[in-house]
């Protein structure tokens, strides 16, 4: 089932093409060995992950500034893992976390085969909820900046997917339509029903496999379906 008359395609960058979990877990055992924090890494990832995912819904909605998002998610696993940690320790891990993030650069598999399959047909795009200062780091360092011809953030914006205003801005930067437009991602929430919300076409990369059935969009669990469509 192909898609007629698409011009521009609109990815999401976490969870989509940049591998955040495994890239944060990296990152975190570089803190926490520049840190001495000595506590068993696996143990807190299986607690700071479904609480990051947590603090991130609460900061699309608004219910967070990034501030306490930086701070609760960390304090809170520290906690549950029976750390006793200073608030200054805390706000340095959160700091030199953000900094080491973009030196892992792990992708999703067939990234750059879909990139490169896509790049010739369409114009590409970024549109990512993640931090400013390092998304564009993140692209740099796993060599897929040069795909995408604009990148917008939701600092950017001043506001988060799922906004119609996220989406309108990316828009009108791109010079694209909505009806000429698909976007990309994990979310459905953020990325697909943000999208069809301001009637943009969506597909949704749903590479863990969630009980996802919605008539309004197509579910792929690997890039390279994205053929099938694009």
């Amino acid at each position: 089932m192909e898609m007629k008359h698409i011009q521009h395609v609109f990815f999401d960058l976490d969870h989509t093409l940049w591998d955040f979990e495994k890239n944060s877990d990296l990152a975190f055992k570089k803190v926490f060995d520049k840190q001495n924090i000595t506590i068993d890494l696996t143990s807190f990832l299986e607690i700071y992950r479904p609480l990051n995912h947590q603090y991130w819904k609460l900061y699309r909605e608004e219910k967070v500034t990034k501030e306490e998002l930086r701070y609760q998610r960390l304090k809170k696993s520290f906690d549950a893992v029976n750390f006793t940690i200073s608030d200054d320790l805390i706000d340095v891990i959160a700091i030199e976390y953000v900094e080491f993030m973009p030196d892992f650069n792990h992708l999703f598999e067939h990234t750059f085969e879909i990139l490169d399959y896509l790049k010739e047909k369409y114009q590409l795009h970024i549109i990512t909820n993640g931090f400013e200062e390092i998304q564009t780091k993140k692209m740099q360092s796993s060599n897929i900046l040069h795909y995408f011809k604009e990148v917008i953030t939701s600092d950017s914006v001043g506001v988060k997917k799922p906004n119609p205003k996220v989406f309108n801005f990316a828009l009108e930067v791109a010079n694209a339509k909505n009806e000429n437009s698909i976007m990309i991602g994990d979310n459905v929430e953020a990325d697909i029903q943000g999208a069809i919300d301001v009637g943009m076409h969506a597909i949704h990369f749903n590479f863990i496999g969630e009980n996802v059935i919605d008539s309004r969009f197509p579910s792929i669990k690997s890039l390279l379906e994205l053929k099938q469509y694009l």
